[in-house]
């Protein structure tokens, strides 16, 4: 007989059975009984071994074998509080409990007799092959063990040698291909996976068991109360009878007092979970509002199911399923028994609702009432949705075969779980004194049974008094037990009398009103989730319960579900066995992001189970493929190094892996480094996804030319190889992978180069040519292996000649690297020197400056002695608001003359770049400061100083310096990145009218020690800012201590190779300082304090305005107003993190305040005189206070072509202005707001209290944390939609003021400023990156920008410059204005050699 059969086939002598609707109901208890009734062993489920791996998917078991016996006790199988599972290995089962049997069915298949809308009772929990739709096309899972292991031994791809494990659906070429996203679009893969193990776990809480639910209706009459006598005191008889007529629940209501077939228990929520598992040939009914794509059906349909005996004939495919999760893509209503939430749950949630939307009412703001607005909207939308559609489920399919799972999240209970676990704790800790606190739990519980029972089924409608003697001492009364009565639709009535008291009402369960009905099937559900409680909880608290006498009968009863949808999924213990994972690894935190990466569990772990995983998540998800062979690699990792005995098949694994190019995240980040990247790099560049391919390739090519020349046994030329490919997959680059696969196949290196074509390594390139002519002539066969000897030569050698020879297949003789004549030259790098040629390219734009260095061209050699200049002469000239020594002019004129040799070349040289001199890059990089520091710190050359100038070249003074012009290195010290601080500018002085320069900023040193920079000390700082560049390896730390002096020595090179280093603000601060100081002239013709006679300040310099507004008293009702005029050459703006344009920034550094002494001023900056040349400055570097660390703002800000000084002069409208300052400080307020929301250690604070809500809600499901309650998750996101909604408030008003303070100025257009250069830094911190310049196509084509990127120049659109550089380390930091019409920028001058013939 068949296992159904055995269950439709009752035993003659078992329990008197119930019928129901003509049906037997089979006791579990007596099911497997002999016919004497004498208990025997149940035989074992089908296919089941006497003893299996133990454990659940979060469990593990294993047993330590010995052959000496064990002094102690051994240990015991004792119940305890926790959820349970039945036992694998022992089948002896109780009475009262019925073995686990695999076929039982999923009872969504589960199909009417002739009862309506439900299943019998009987084929409810046995089961009927009759009844089953799909038994033609669809069938449910048959029990069985899985294959074994060992049996799988083929191969995933024919011919191959590899070891492998069954899976289907993979493609080699999509595997080899998978960073190709075309090839990927062809395929369509589903994505990230997980097997049978973590799908159990994700079903439901695994801490948590699911019951099975079979209710039977209860065999109860009514029993009539007794009739008051006429001595019974009127306030003590009952308020109403019982109901003449009552309606007693039929079998079919009782049934469906459960919310689904397929509904599940929890006991520890107190709610139901569905679950709904099958193979159909049809997909499972979606939601209208499932957008998703499930995995390929035609596909799927093919197999049956990846698990069971007999699913797959030819033999096993899959090791098991392999499923991918779908969230809410299941309509409830449209399954095959459809579920539909009751009225009255669908009350609780709209109460759920609109509590959650509703607001504090003590704020009266304007968010406020657009907060109240947005909820409502939502719910509007959340209700329409919930009436064209039901319930949405989870959906988890497959993707190798039909079956999939739907599974529901928790559907609350009647009475809220907290409120049971209250109750059951508060009688635990105070039983009364004839019983022990669980029995006193169980005996509160069974008694609001017997109520519920009462009234359900003897119609007892009568006032429940709750100060009565038997109530009190079953019950006792306090607000839980008020508030779980009322949760069940009774009602606390207060009693009128001499005595006052309280009453519970029952609710009235008319099935033939609307309410009545309502109440009625709340009351029911009611009924069943608490009759399933006390039936677990008798069962866990058996031993403390046997002295109970007379325990309530139980309607309901409970099974464990656990190994049924285990099973039923592919994730048993028999199915995927437990404990194979090292023991050392178990509690090893580091495995578990790698195994939940491939979508499996530790306990879960065993080799091939692992490279199954590995497998199937890159072939579902294959842009992902570098990850999942790191999470493979890891754990393989840690499995063979950290046990004894590492496992071949995994080493197998990895090897076959490395074998088809698989590389781990770490591989890839050691890649760059191998092809030159990194600060320490050949290349001095940082590598990110901003850099072109074609810098890629070069440094690929440069690295095998490195690998080739250093020689060994090519191990070098194999990591340069494999870095490249590696770098070409990360970037989905196909031009890089075939330049790639080109190269990896020859298998060429020079030496075999030079033996292919029978010549010596000394050959010069014209003889290789003729040679290899005349080897092609002899041997035509061998063409191609020649020519790829040739092209392997020509790599190495870094022949253009050769290249062209491959290209065009003629000699085009000594060639030269062609430039176009009307193009700019570029720079090559000398070092890190990137910056340095940013810089020397803008100057060579400036027509002014370059005209005015040209005829310095070899004035080096002038000396001091030939110009005979007094002390008198140098006293009268000051460059930076200081004087000058005899040694700075000299060192200016040798500086200025190498860049006029530099600009010659630039304006004659044919070659497309050319490279400054080691003079020229020392004297620009190096101060002379810098130079003396390096000899000794305390030297000083009294053979070129006046007394004057011995005073003036005294340690840097710490405030600022009136007029001292940022042009000079005294007078900048910031970092071009860096950021300024008026709080110690104006801090630092006493008087307010000596507060002049703006331009000072806050040095960020690499010593945490290290202040802000000296002011006119020298000719630079004192190299404490934080450099873009960082100090080389070998670099000596600077010396401290009283040692004795060293004597003097010559400066070389070295000071700058190994020395201090600037970023591009110090070395123009340097540059122009060196450049005024050599255009001085000392004839007694210059002697004008206006600043203006120097080229350098007639571009560069403007004169600005401060107002400092301060308090003059205590009481402060009284202002005063201090000015002072400062000269300036970059206006600084600071980088927000909220998208602000370039007005903003300014507008934040002419509108401020500051603090001087106590009190903070208001300061105020307009511009008197505007330079032709305005340079702004974009501070990208921040300093964060509590790391202690400095960081670069990766933040866009919006510049255009043009920019409008008006509304910043001083003669602008006093009106306007006004306005603007009102709007303006308004403006500051709601960014400030924005600012403290969105950024910040905590920010953003939406997230935070979105991710707290998270945090809470899955505390409380596993640990049932007392002081945690709904109504606080509901807070939190009511908190976060507030939050969301007052931010939308806050940026369209700040939108809508800054429209307006742009209206006020649209019309003034007197001072107009054009983009001219764009200064870039490319690089992830401030410490080091890549420097590179756009410049402006002037006067010829305004249109066009040139992009100087060291040697390279090219033309690049406007829209490259002006582009949005969000998301990408390359930012500009430096931005160059011309006055609009003014003739100041010639980007292109090159010598014209028709000049000459026109002559």
């Amino acid at each position: 007989m068949t296992n159904n059969e055995k269950r439709k086939t009752p035993d003659a002598n078992v329990d008197p059975v119930t019928l129901q609707g003509g049906v037997a109901s089979i006791s579990p208890s007596t099911f497997y009984y002999g016919s004497q009734g004498q208990g025997q062993q149940p035989p074992l489920p089908p296919n089941r071994p006497a003893v299996a791996a133990l454990g659940s998917s979060t469990t593990g078991h294993y047993t330590i074998q010995t052959s000496e016996k064990s002094p102690f006790r051994e240990p015991e199988l004792v119940p305890d509080d926790s959820d349970q599972l039945p036992a694998l290995d022992d089948y002896q089962a109780d009475q009262d409990r019925r073995p686990f049997e695999y076929t039982t069915p999923p009872r969504e298949t589960w199909e009417p007799a002739d009862e309506g809308p439900w299943p019998s009772h009987s084929e409810q929990y046995y089961g009927s092959t009759s009844s089953n739709p799909f038994a033609q096309t669809d069938r449910w899972i048959a029990s069985g063990p899985a294959p074994s292991w060992g049996a799988y031994d083929n191969s995933w791809a024919a011919g191959s040698a590899r070891r492998s494990v069954p899976i289907d659906g993979r493609n080699e070429t999509e595997e080899m291909r998978w960073w190709d996203v075309q090839v990927r679009g062809v395929y369509a893969r589903p994505g990230h996976g997980i097997l049978p193990p973590v799908l159990a776990d994700r079903l439901h809480n695994p801490e948590h068991t699911l019951f099975s639910i079979s209710v039977q209706p209860p065999d109860l009459k009514p029993t009539l109360p007794p009739t008051p006598t006429h001595s019974q005191p009127a306030h003590q008889a009952p308020l109403y009878a019982p109901s003449p007529l009552n309606y007693y629940p039929a079998a079919e209501e009782v049934r469906t007092a459960v919310p689904h077939p397929s509904a599940y228990y929890c006991r520890k929520h107190n709610g139901w979970v569905l679950l709904v598992w099958k193979s159909s040939s049809v997909n499972p009914p979606l939601s209208r509002s499932f957008n998703g794509t499930l995995p390929d059906h035609s596909h799927r349909r093919m197999t049956n199911s990846c698990i069971g005996d007999g699913e797959q004939p030819l033999g096993p495919a899959n090791v098991t399923h392999h499923f991918h999760a779908y969230e809410r893509a299941v309509d409830a209503r449209r399954l095959t028994h459809p579920f539909n939430a009751s009225e009255w749950e669908n009350e609780e949630r709209s109460k759920l609702r609109n509590r959650r939307v509703t607001l504090r009412g003590d704020d009266p703001t304007p968010a406020a009432t657009v907060l109240e607005q947005v909820p409502a909207d939502d719910t509007r939308m959340d209700t329409e949705q919930e009436e064209s559609e039901g319930e949405l489920l989870d959906l988890y399919v497959c993707c190798q075969c039909s079956f999939y799972v739907i599974a529901s999240d928790v559907i609350p209970g009647v009475i809220p779980v907290k409120l049971l676990e209250d109750l059951v704790k508060n009688k635990m800790e105070n039983p009364p004194l004839d019983r022990n606190g669980e029995l006193a739990a169980l005996i509160t519980l069974e008694t609001i049974l017997t109520i519920i029972e009462n009234r359900v089924w003897k119609g007892e409608t009568r006032q429940l008094p709750v100060s009565r003697k038997t109530f009190q001492t079953k019950l006792g009364w306090n607000t839980t037990l008020a508030r779980i009565f009322e949760s069940l639709g009774f009602e606390t009535r207060q009693l009128v009398g001499p005595v006052p008291d309280v009453a519970l009402s029952p609710p009235d369960i008319d099935p033939t009103t609307p309410a009545g009905k309502l109440a009625r099937s709340k009351l029911l559900r009611g009924w069943v989730e608490l009759s399933a409680w006390v039936a677990d909880y008798s069962k866990r608290f058996a031993p403390a319960l046997r002295t109970h006498v007379n325990p309530h009968k139980l309607w309901v009863k409970i099974d464990s579900a656990r190994e049924e949808y285990q099973h039923a999924i592919g994730a048993h213990p028999d199915q995927i066995a437990r404990g194979q994972l090292p023991q050392i690894l178990n509690d090893y935190d580091k495995i578990d992001d790698a195994v939940t990466n491939l979508g499996l569990t530790k306990t879960t772990y065993s080799p091939d189970l692992l490279a199954f995983a590995y497998f199937a998540q890159a072939r579902c998800n294959p842009a992902h493929t570098i990850e999942y062979f790191t999470s493979f690699y890891t754990v393989c990792q840690m499995v063979t190094t950290m046990t004894d005995e590492p496992s071949q098949t995994l080493q197998s694994f990895v090897f076959d892996e490395r074998e088809r190019g698989r590389f781990t995240r770490e591989d890839f980040r050691e890649a760059p480094t191998v092809l030159g990247f990194g600060f320490h790099g050949t290349l001095g560049v940082e590598y990110d996804d901003d850099v072109p391919d074609e810098f890629v390739e070069n440094a690929w090519r440069e690295a095998v030319r490195r690998a080739w020349r250093e020689g060994g046994d090519g191990q070098h030329l194999t990591m340069a190889n494999d870095a490249f490919r590696r770098m070409a997959e990360m970037r989905g680059s196909e031009a890089l992978w075939k330049k790639w696969e080109q190269a990896k196949d020859g298998g060429m290196t020079p030496e075999r180069a030079y033996s292919t074509l029978e010549v010596p390594a000394e050959i010069d390139d014209g003889m290789l040519i003729t040679i290899f002519s005349m080897r092609v002539e002899d041997q035509p066969n061998q063409v191609d292996k020649m020519r790829e000897a040739i092209s392997v030569i020509a790599e190495m050698r870094d022949s253009e000649r050769l290249r062209k020879f491959l290209e065009t297949g003629s000699d085009p003789g000594e060639t030269v690297p062609t430039a176009r004549q009307d193009w700019p030259r570029g720079l090559n790098q000398l070092g890190n020197t990137c910056y340095l040629n940013s810089l020397l390219q803008y100057f060579y734009t400036i027509k002014d400056l370059r005209d005015a260095i040209a005829p310095l061209l070899n004035s080096s050699g002038k000396t001091m002695d030939e110009e005979k200049l007094t002390d008198d002469d140098l006293k009268r000239h000051r460059v930076g608001g200081r004087l000058v020594t005899r040694k700075e002019i000299l060192r200016s004129k040798k500086f200025v003359s190498e860049l006029a040799e530099l600009f010659w070349h630039l304006e004659h040289a044919d070659i497309a770049s050319v490279t400054p001199t080691i003079e020229l890059a020392k004297l620009a990089l190096v101060t002379s400061k810098d130079e003396e520091d390096d000899i000794e710190q305390t030297a000083t050359d009294s053979s070129n100083d006046t007394d004057a100038t011995l005073v003036e070249d005294a340690p840097p003074r710490v405030g600022p310096v009136t007029g001292s012009p940022v042009g000079s290195p005294g007078a900048s010290s910031s970092s071009v990145l860096g950021k300024r601080s008026r709080d110690k500018e104006i801090g630092s002085r006493m008087s307010i009218d000596s507060f002049t320069d703006k331009d000072n900023y806050v040095i960020i040193s690499k010593s945490p020690d290290a202040g802000p920079s000296g002011l006119g000390g020298g000719s630079g700082g004192d190299g404490g800012a934080t450099q873009d560049v960082e100090m080389k390896e070998g670099e000596a730390p600077a010396q401290s201590g009283a040692k004795p002096p060293l004597p003097p020595r010559k400066t070389t090179e070295s000071v700058m190779m190994f020395g201090r280093q600037h970023d591009v603000s110090e070395c123009m601060d340097n540059c122009v300082f060196q450049i005024e100081t050599a255009l001085l002239k000392f004839d007694g013709l210059d002697e004008s304090e206006d600043g203006k006679s120097s080229v350098v300040k007639r571009l560069f310099y403007g004169t600005s305005r401060q107002r400092l507004v301060a308090p003059t008293s205590e009481s402060a009702r009284t202002l005063s107003t201090h000015e002072t005029e400062n000269v300036f050459s970059i206006l600084p703006v600071s980088v927000s993190d909220e998208g602000y344009d370039l007005y903003d920034g300014l507008n934040s550094y002419f509108h401020s305040t500051a603090q001087l002494d106590s009190d903070t001023v208001s300061m105020e900056i307009t511009l008197v005189d505007l330079p032709p040349v305005l340079q702004i400055q974009l501070q990208r570097v921040q300093w964060d206070r509590e790391t202690g660390q400095s960081w670069k703002s990766q933040a866009f800000v919006k510049f255009g072509e043009t920019i409008c000084m008006d509304r910043f002069l001083d003669s602008a409208n006093p009106d306007k202005r006004a306005r603007s300052k009102t709007i303006l400080s308004e403006l500051t307020k709601c960014r400030d707001r924005i600012h403290l929301l969105t950024t910040g250690q905590h920010a953003p604070f939406t997230s935070a209290l979105s991710n707290t809500h998270d945090v809470l809600k899955n505390l409380h499901e596993t640990m049932h944390l007392p002081e945690l309650d709904s109504q606080l998750l509901s807070d939190l996101i009511a908190e976060r939609d507030y939050l969301q909604d007052e931010l939308e408030l806050l940026r369209a008003s700040a939108a809508s003021m800054k429209q307006e303070l742009e209206d006020i100025w649209k019309e003034e257009h007197e001072a107009v400023y054009e983009l001219t250069s764009v200064f870039i830094h490319r690089g992830s911190t401030p410490q080091w990156g890549h420097y590179f310049f756009y410049s402006r196509h002037l006067p010829e084509n305004p249109d066009s920008w040139f992009k100087y990127n060291d040697s390279e120049v090219g033309v690049v659109p406007k829209d490259e410059v002006l582009a949005d550089t969000t998301g990408s380390t390359a930012n500009p930091y430096m931005l160059v204005f011309v006055r609009k019409g003014s003739d100041m920028i010639s980007t292109v001058k090159r010598f014209d050699p028709m000049s000459l013939e026109d002559a």
